[in-house]
């Protein structure tokens, strides 16, 4: 669109604020942002020279524009927030962060069971976090059960089945590490007391839990339990270790968050610390790419949004290195001068700084334009490593991906000599599975690629990356055994936090040094698919293939649509929905049919069929 072009048809957007976005001539989302006027706004782009490239082309491209007016500017920012998560255009600012975050889930059953899990599903139960990293969280969980006995078993234990006596104390009453609730050994009063403590000690507040085990030391010492009071002190030793080492800062200071951010042309990097009661309970830093000319505030107001989100932060004080417009104004921003909130950001921008340099150090072996003998010691290496009986010189790696939560894709990438064949990419839109199975649809696509290869009578792979963990390597595995492939190829499952490679039948993993070269080539094989298989979700959302689901619902338009996002964020949030929420925000009507879309066994009908798609997609040209 030319500047002449857009003069013609300015008048006519508003000067409200509100959120505009960018299409190319194919109908391609370029590119949202938000605006206290539009009208300002949208004009600066065609009568202002940029000097970056890439805004440049961003205007060269824009075909179409539309808006959506808002009350706020409030409004604004978190309308543009939501659609870049949705939509991810390729202009805006890119949060290079795929992961899904551990959580630890009090059960919502009879004297409730703790344990890990991924999925933060709406059945009523208590999800606590989420947590950045598994291995401590698992850590954590075994710390808690050392001092604070509950149960591990799977039993319904209602009231009636307890009186009715049907079950019977097991080993782990007479180890000492559950207290017998199964036989009514001990009370639900009690169980609850002792959830409560986990509660205040995964907040960082040891103080109640230590209270608590001072009176009991004082309780027992009183009844002459000596040896009871002994163990009680020696958990409070425990304890009161843990606290000391814990606290970073000052006991005194209230809950914050705390943000720094480092910048290196197109790439930022910003860190996140989450202060609790004087302690710091997550520490989190990610990248970003930068596509046009944001700001340093621009850029780190972006970051500080999303993980907040992400890690259901409540703090209403944050700690910057400068001040941001964020749409909550009841938030206080602190920019420090010195004292402990000072030492904090140091902190954090020791971190910030840490996390550039072991990415530098970490970064994926390239063997592009090295000779022959170069890649092929590497390949050696991994020969070694792995225990293979031939050199992988043909390597091929399988990644599932959704988008929350729908519109299962894989991808597979092909490794050949140590460096990518990209002819022999391949994307695959998932045919069998209904919904999201990582399992079942890991078996397909393995099962679909090898199958071709064998109908065709091309040449195997020595090497098979599944990434993920023993399940989706079982699930791969399964393929080859239909197939008659056994022994004609060696799969590993690639963990996508530990970096453990496990093999098919192995109760234990395999961890190679986090700096050779074997473990180098695996991690640009495994960041190359991650990067493909987004890349293809990207195209697809944009291009409307992964279109606004809302808006395929008999009787909701774009206006409902829209409504909802801006409250509810996501389709995701909105799936989980009541319909008595859906009704306090768009009516009885229209909340019954996005109710009834997204729970349809429940209210009696078909469920919504997966999109098709082709056997395998043309391949990475890039």
């Amino acid at each position: 669109m030319t500047a002449t072009q857009f003069q013609q048809l300015a008048h006519t957007i508003p000067l409200q604020p509100g959120i505009y976005k960018y299409f190319d001539n194919q109908g391609e989302l370029l590119y949202v942002g938000k605006a206290k006027s539009l009208r300002k706004r949208v004009s600066s782009y065609f009568s202002k020279t940029f000097t970056s490239y890439k805004t440049h082309e961003l205007v060269q491209r824009i075909h179409r524009i539309e808006f959506t007016i808002v009350d706020s500017e409030q409004d604004a920012f978190l309308l543009e927030n939501s659609l870049i998560k949705q939509f991810q255009p390729f202009f805006n600012i890119n949060l290079k962060d795929d992961k899904t975050y551990p959580y630890i889930v009090i059960k919502k059953e009879p004297f409730p069971r703790i344990f890990l899990t991924r999925r933060k599903i709406n059945d009523g139960s208590e999800y606590l976090g989420p947590f950045t990293s598994a291995g401590k969280v698992r850590e954590l969980i075994n710390f808690i059960r050392q001092y604070i006995p509950l149960r591990t078993c799977k039993l319904n234990l209602s009231q009636a089945n307890i009186q009715k006596g049907k079950f019977k104390v097991c080993l782990e009453y007479h180890l000492g590490n559950c207290k017998g609730p199964c036989e009514a050994l001990q009370t639900l009063q009690d169980y609850e007391s002792g959830l409560q403590q986990i509660r205040q000690m995964l907040k960082g507040n040891l103080q109640p839990v230590i209270q608590h085990f001072e009176q009991e030391m004082r309780e027992k010492a009183g009844n002459l339990e000596f040896e009871k009071a002994e163990m009680v002190r020696k958990k409070l030793e425990h304890l009161e270790t843990y606290q000391a080492r814990s606290v970073i800062v000052s006991k005194h200071l209230n809950n914050l968050d705390v943000f720094t951010l480092l910048r290196e042309h197109d790439t930022a990097y910003v860190n996140y610390l989450m202060v609790q009661n004087g302690t710091i309970v997550q520490t989190h830093t990610v990248e970003l790419e930068i596509k046009l000319e944001e700001s340093d505030e621009e850029v780190l107001a972006f970051a500080v949004t999303n993980l907040r989100e992400t890690f259901n932060s409540k703090a209403t004080e944050l700690v910057l290195p400068f001040a941001l417009e964020l749409p909550d104004t009841l938030i206080t921003q602190t920019i420090p001068k010195g004292g402990d909130k000072k030492k904090l950001l140091e902190l954090s921008a020791k971190n910030v700084n840490y996390f550039r340099e072991e990415l530098k150090k970490r970064k994926i072996l390239q063997l592009e334009g090295k000779s022959d003998m170069e890649r092929k010691k590497v390949l050696y290496l991994v020969q070694e490593d792995l225990q293979l009986p031939d050199v992988p010189v043909h390597i091929e790696c399988f990644d599932n991906s959704n988008f929350q939560g729908s519109f299962p894709v894989s991808a597979m990438v092909c490794f050949r000599d140590g460096v990518p064949s990209k002819g022999d990419y391949r994307h695959y839109n998932v045919k069998t599975v209904e919904g999201i199975n990582d399992f079942a649809t890991m078996k397909e696509v393995v099962y679909r690629r090898y199958k071709r290869l064998t109908a065709e009578g091309q040449s195997l792979p020595q090497l098979v990356i599944i990434d993920g963990g023993k399940g989706q390597l079982g699930a791969a595995m399964e393929s080859i055994h239909e197939l008659g492939l056994t022994g004609s190829m060696t799969l590993v499952g690639l963990a996508k936090n530990e970096e453990e490679l496990f093999f098919p039948g192995d109760s234990e993993s395999l961890k190679l040094p986090w700096d050779s070269e074997s473990l180098k080539l695996i991690r640009r094989i495994r960041d190359e698919v991650h990067r493909f298989g987004i890349t293809f979700h990207r195209q697809k959302r944009s291009k409307g293939t992964f279109k606004n689901e809302l808006q395929d619902i008999k009787g909701i338009g774009e206006q409902t649509a829209t409504q909802l996002l801006k409250t509810f964020r996501s389709v995701g949030n909105i799936r989980e929905l009541t319909e008595r929420e859906l009704t306090r925000e768009i009516g009885a009507s229209r909340a019954r049919l996005v109710w009834e879309y997204f729970h349809p066994e429940e209210a009696g009908q078909q469920p919504a069929s997966i999109l098709p798609g082709p056997d395998d997609t043309a391949p990475d040209k890039t």
